[in-house]
């Protein structure tokens, strides 16, 4: 099947992927971490996922024979060509519904050999006034209850993580909202969320602007943090994303240092910024020493979760650029892993800028 796939990447001299109908033994390509690498290296700790809904773009590369593909379970095989992809990211309810139940979608992993990551929560339109912030209380019940049946679609899938990233909960003009009214109805909804069960990782990835919503109740890593300590259960913590980061003004090696244990995701990309504008751009591509950084303060805090990109390839072979997202993961890893522990400490301890630049250059150098 390999190498079927790298014929494919050659196909017209083009080197992108002609995806056409996709076997059962999708199982043989190769999944995880740096088991799959050519020197045998075995020592990376992660697996990867990437956005499934990635998989709409540039369809122009499917064999024409696997169209049309527009539903969860044909991106999903289109996904698991991948190498070195281990598990998906689902969100809901928009993967599930009308397309199929929680166990059909495991099943489908399973036949595919991946693994399900986390669920990750997309409120429906209606509730563009608010979700857990809606002015009415009907509709704060209504999304909380959509938030419970995440968690029970995580159970059957396999994983025990339920993101809640809400396009909706916030505002756009001075005066339009009462603050700490909506603090207080997203820690509620929250601490319901976390009691009820307990058994899930409850993860909120913060956002600082988008064009749903000017302000988010909750803009930035340290508001983040704040939540956290203020909802106050061991399963509430926090997904980050490199480019909401970014748009934040924050680095993100801080953002993730301050998070600490309470760090149960983290989402890769990177971006321009331009405008507060989300680029979801490949890791590493704009910031490579923040990208490093990055991987360096997940090895201190000794993040255990799984790695996944949140990138839009839009004009990009999403396969390929996943697999480039994936080599380029592991090379800023192997660089931190290399670095001198003692120098680090050094340069941090006398605020030595130059040390910190030259010791950079020298990793991305290796």
């Amino acid at each position: 099947l390999l190498a079927e796939a790298e014929e494919r990447r050659k196909e017209e001299g083009t080197g992108e992927v002609k995806v056409g109908p996709l076997p059962v033994i999708l199982q043989a390509v190769p999944r995880g971490g740096s088991r799959d690498d050519d020197d045998g290296e075995d020592d990376f700790p992660f697996l990867f996922g990437s956005r499934i809904n990635s998989m709409k773009d540039r369809l122009d590369l499917v064999d024409p024979a696997s169209l049309p593909m527009s539903t969860p379970r044909e991106f999903l095989r289109r996904q698991a060509t991948i190498r070195g992809l281990g598990c998906v990211d689902f969100n809901f309810p928009q993967h599930f519904g009308d397309h199929w139940t929680p166990e059909e979608a495991r099943e489908a992993l399973d036949e595919v050999g991946l693994k399900a990551g986390a669920v990750c929560l997309r409120y429906p339109s209606k509730f563009a006034r608010g979700a857990m912030n809606h002015p009415e209380e009907g509709m704060r019940r209504e999304a909380i209850e959509i938030t419970k049946r995440a968690a029970k679609a995580a159970r059957v899938l396999g994983c025990n993580e339920v993101v809640i990233w809400s396009a909706y909960d916030g505002y756009d003009y001075p005066f339009q909202v009462s603050y700490q009214e909506k603090w207080d109805q997203i820690v509620s909804a929250f601490r319901e969320c976390c009691d009820a069960f307990p058994d899930i990782k409850w993860s909120l990835e913060y956002k600082p602007t988008d064009e749903n919503t000017r302000f988010f109740t909750v803009p930035s890593t340290g508001a983040a943090i704040l939540l956290v300590n203020e909802v106050d259960r061991p399963n509430m913590g926090l997904t980050l994303d490199v480019g909401h980061m970014l748009m934040s003004g924050e680095n993100p090696g801080q953002s993730i240092a301050m998070a600490g244990d309470r760090l149960f995701g983290i989402q890769l990309n990177d971006g321009y910024t331009r405008l507060a504008a989300e680029d979801g751009m490949m890791f590493g591509s704009v910031h490579p020493s923040m990208a490093l950084e990055t991987m360096y303060q997940l090895r201190r805090i000794n993040f255990s979760g799984h790695l996944y990109f949140d990138t839009f390839p839009q004009r990009t072979d999403p396969v390929r650029e996943a697999e480039y997202n994936i080599r380029r993961v592991k090379e800023f890893w192997r660089a931190v892993t290399r670095m001198d522990a003692e120098e680090v400490e050094r340069i941090a301890r006398e605020h030595d800028a130059i040390g910190a630049l030259e010791l950079v250059d020298e990793a991305l150098r290796r």
